[in-house]
């Protein structure tokens, strides 16, 4: 057990006080003060915002139903013309940005013909919706009081309230806020998670590449040399994760002071906290026993690190998933296989909890598979320990593993 705390030690210490480490540990909360500080800044130095030139569209009423006045219809200011020759002398003079004619038919087909000098390719929204009221108002004029005018032209607005199993308000209403602060932090864990499982994995092919390893191995056993290097990386990233969770719950609350806004409806929930620091530590175990497993079979860490692809491709396969079709269907069976799949399990969990509830039976299963595949990963990195860590040369192949792995 001493010799396996001074591993832990030797990792830990050698890892924390890494230029990378420190840079990667660093990094994140500096660029988010950064942006929050280049915001007030550009704010300061711009000043009050200079109020928009606001659009001008004329309009000629051939139709004679539409009385000559001037309406202000959102940002958009209606000016009548007499004929289509004097709107298009105004447009020309830059007067006004474009025109259109009410034709005398108008009633029976509901067409419109605008007039502009520019290409587009659509119409903008905003002018489509200036029109549109124009002609509801003036449709309905005299026909039906203001508020059944204001109605016709305005017909829906949604409140959307989740409520929860007692039918009372639920206290995370969801939202966009809600989603992004999740991704982010499984984003931000399978980062930790691989960067403090490549440490391990760079550590073992340069120990091995300089047979530093076959020290190690006089004095120590191979249980004890993976158990001090698994433990000490751990501790180093379990305490970057902590670090960008604290400067991520100062930063929030900095935006939201300061930049409001958006900012201001993100919180951060006390299960992501808690899942956050479960499943970084059941997350970074699996991952370093493979790792280990990986640095003990290949032959140098440039063969390690291209076959730990194979383990990161996957870790963030949930992010590209719910992005595409998860955000749609968010309690599909493709989330519960991935929330379940160890490899899969740290971010799947992030990402559904911004887009649902998770049922607790799918928590408790994902971390019982989680600490099944640690502790058989861990059994079987030992015994690849014993087999291929002082084995030089060639990386066997797969076939050759399998065989060596059944025989030893």
């Amino acid at each position: 057990m001493n010799k396996t705390w001074l591993i832990l030690k030797h990792e830990f210490v050698t890892t924390i006080t890494r230029k990378g480490f420190i840079v990667m540990a660093v990094l994140f909360p500096l660029i988010g003060l950064a942006a929050i500080g280049i915001f007030l800044i550009v704010q300061a130095a711009s000043g009050p915002a200079a109020e928009a030139e606001i659009p001008r569209i004329g309009y000629v009423d051939e139709a004679g139903g539409f009385p000559d006045y001037e309406g202000d219809y959102g940002r958009i200011v209606l000016v009548p013309y007499t004929t289509a020759g004097e709107a298009t002398a105004a447009m020309l003079d830059g007067d006004i940005g474009e025109y259109f004619v009410i034709p005398a038919d108008y009633l029976q087909t509901g067409v419109v013909t605008r007039y502009l000098t520019q290409k587009e390719l659509e119409m903008p929204g905003e002018t489509y919706g200036a029109i549109r009221s124009f002609l509801l108002e003036n449709l309905l004029r005299g026909q039906a009081g203001p508020e059944v005018i204001e109605r016709v032209q305005n017909p829906l607005g949604v409140r959307t309230v989740r409520l929860d199993e007692a039918g009372a308000p639920a206290t995370d209403q969801g939202g966009f806020q809600a989603f992004l602060l999740p991704m982010v932090f499984g984003f931000l864990l399978v980062i930790t998670i691989g960067s403090s499982s490549g440490y391990l994995l760079q550590g073992l092919g340069d120990e091995k590449e300089n047979r530093i390893m076959e020290i190690l191995l006089s004095s120590v056993s191979t249980m004890q040399l993976l158990i001090g290097k698994v433990l000490g990386l751990g501790a180093a990233g379990l305490i970057q994760m902590v670090f960008w969770l604290l400067s991520s719950l100062f930063m929030v609350r900095l935006a939201s002071s300061t930049i409001g806004g958006f900012f201001s409806g993100i919180d951060v929930p006390q299960n992501v906290v808690l899942l956050g620091i479960v499943y970084y530590i059941l997350g970074y175990l699996l991952f370093a026993v493979v790792m280990a497993g990986i640095g003990a079979v290949t032959a140098n860490p440039k063969e390690g690190s291209q076959m730990s692809v194979l383990l990161i491709l996957p870790a963030i396969l949930p992010f590209y998933v719910a992005i595409i079709y998860l955000r749609d269907h968010p309690d599909h069976v493709i989330g519960t296989i991935m929330t379940l799949f160890p490899i899969t399990a740290p971010m799947s969990v992030f990402v559904r909890m911004g887009l649902s509830e998770i049922p607790v039976w799918e928590l408790a299963a994902s971390i019982s598979i989680l600490v099944l595949s640690i502790v058989g990963g861990l059994w079987l990195a030992a015994k690849t320990f014993r087999v291929f860590l002082l084995m030089y040369g060639k990386t066997p192949k797969f076939g050759e593993i399998l065989r060596l792995l059944r025989q030893s």
